[in-house]
């Protein structure tokens, strides 16, 4: 089924840059998509640390069972990726396919296959023709390039409208350092660590303890607050790869000065790729950022956001321009969390609707319809019970969602 590109999306693909250390090439296995490729082959130079975060859904796929027993070692040489079948509800044979594919890899980059990480996304419960993948292997062996990060990054979506991709440099202690990552993920969307698979790649030289640190903390403030459906895949993970070729001073501690400015760059890509799967929402036609403040913690204001951001109505409101703001209040109310009714506000666009336990006496809905028409609409809720905060992204629920599920399949 042909997609149409989402109207949110970024104009193009980003300038990928080389990345000192790590090589890519894909091709098409013919296991699903015809005219495009579907499985990617990473290779990254020896010495190369990995910190990885996955699905906490009880039932995860071969892959992630993979990566789970294997990431302990914080070492990786090589990354094969497939787009099409998931590897999910697989068994035996599902295991089975990922150590072969993992032997066939590793013999090839001259490696171990517990230095090789496993990932793939589409159909649950089929199985997948291994051959398919270790067949093509070796041709990608050979066609491995420094440039060319933008056809990875296309050939691991599936109902994806476009590729997601994200830059950055930063400084470590005197080194200048790179971090490019790209990501999947359209519906099946609410990371709990989206299906969502998302790959990072930086020359940093960094151990793999403290990037593990770096990698969990950045996740809970992106990955973690994106929500396309509320239903989290059973492939969802987020790998960060780093080689070392910037060859910077190695931090000894993740609360190192000289990190300080790695921190916020890794967190800047990360949160580029979450809200660039928000806009690539099944269906979408509008971004949507919830923001919680007033609540008992922030963890609290995030269950908050999410009820919101999670919400049917309020997402096909949103997708109506329909200003129905009590939709929202209703949201707050069912997630669990406190909130003092008759003390809380709302805003959508800046615009103060409720407050005190009552709509606003300012507010009239002419003046927020001009922003519930554009593409972007921001929320901002005050519970009004304590100093938390967090937020959320999201899109619109439109027709176009049910659509792309009904047929996903044909």
């Amino acid at each position: 089924m042909a997609l149409k590109k989402s109207p949110l999306a970024p104009e193009a693909f980003p300038d990928f840059p080389e990345i000192r250390g790590v090589r890519f090439a894909s091709g098409n296995s013919g296991m699903r998509y015809k005219g495009r490729d579907d499985v990617l082959l990473a290779e990254f130079d020896p010495g190369t640390t990995v910190a990885g975060v996955f699905t906490k859904n009880a039932m995860p796929g071969a892959p992630v069972d993979w990566g789970r027993e294997i990431l302990p070692s914080g070492q990786a040489r090589g990354l094969v990726v497939n787009a099409g079948i998931a590897n999910v509800f697989t068994g035996a044979a599902g295991r089975k396919t990922v150590e072969d594919t993992a032997a066939a890899a590793a013999q090839l980059l001259n490696a171990s296959p517990e230095q090789i990480y496993i990932a793939s996304t589409g159909v649950i419960g089929e199985r997948v023709p291994t051959e398919k993948i270790t067949n093509i292997l070796p041709r990608l062996a050979e066609d491995l390039s420094v440039d060319a990060g933008e056809a990875a990054a296309n050939c691991i979506l599936t109902t994806d409208t476009f590729a997601k991709g994200a830059v950055a440099t930063a400084k470590v202690g005197d080194k200048m350092v790179t971090i490019a990552g790209f990501a999947k993920g359209s519906g099946m969307i609410a990371p709990d660590m989206a299906t969502m698979l998302s790959f990072i790649f930086t020359d940093a030289a960094i151990p793999a303890l403290i990037l593990q640190q770096l990698l969990s903390e950045a996740n809970e403030k992106s990955f973690n607050c994106v929500t396309v459906d509320s239903d989290t895949s059973t492939s969802d993970t987020v790998l960060l790869f780093a080689t070392g070729r910037a060859e910077n001073e190695p931090p000894v501690a993740n609360t190192d000065d000289s990190l300080a400015d790695f921190k916020h760059a890794l967190l800047g890509v990360m949160t580029d790729l979450a809200k660039q799967v928000a806009k690539d929402g099944e269906g979408a036609s509008k971004f949507i950022a919830v923001k919680v403040t007033g609540a008992e913690s922030d963890s609290a204001a995030k269950t908050i956001a999410l009820a919101i951001a999670n919400s049917p109505l309020v997402k096909t409101a949103i997708a109506g321009e329909d200003a129905n703001w009590g939709r929202i209040i209703m949201a707050v109310g069912k997630s669990g969390e406190k909130a003092d009714r008759d003390r809380m506000s709302l805003k959508i666009g800046g615009i103060l609707i409720a407050e005190d336990g009552s709509r606003a006496m300012s507010y009239r809905e002419e003046d927020v319809m001009p922003h519930m028409k554009g593409q972007e609409i921001d929320i901002e809720v005050n519970v009004a019970v304590g100093g938390g905060s967090s937020f959320a992204w999201t899109c619109d629920l439109t027709h176009g969602y049910i659509e792309i599920n009904a047929d996903y399949r044909s």
